[in-house]
């Protein structure tokens, strides 16, 4: 897929310019594996819920992540015009030396 300016520099911005980057591209890279709710999130990436609601607030309102149902059930996933731009997601993250796998980083520690 063409390289995309404006969501490299919306990606820079939210993953590289704040001091949240790296859980919010933890949750990116959960979500990619699989849609979930954010006490789901929580638990998997070893956060306090309301740090993920937060960081969801902002990858939603960035249009990254779109949701399906209502409240504790909301599901969250990739809006599917970024999972297609996914590959400049990846390269600002290996630039900023964010770690592979959100998953497994917790598991490990």
């Amino acid at each position: 897929m063409a390289d995309d300016p404006e969501l490299r520099r919306l990606l820079w911005f939210l993953l590289g310019g704040s001091r949240g980057g790296e859980n919010r591209a933890r949750i990116i890279r959960s979500l990619r594996a699989k849609p979930n709710n954010l006490n789901r999130l929580a638990g998997e990436l070893d956060l306090q819920y309301k740090a993920v609601q937060h960081h969801m607030r902002i990858l939603v309102s960035n249009s990254l992540v779109v949701t399906s149902g209502d409240k504790y059930g909301m599901q969250y996933s990739l809006n599917p015009w970024f999972e297609a731009h996914i590959e400049e997601f990846e390269q600002i993250c290996e630039k900023l030396h964010f770690k592979g796998d959100a998953v497994s980083e917790t598991k490990a520690s």
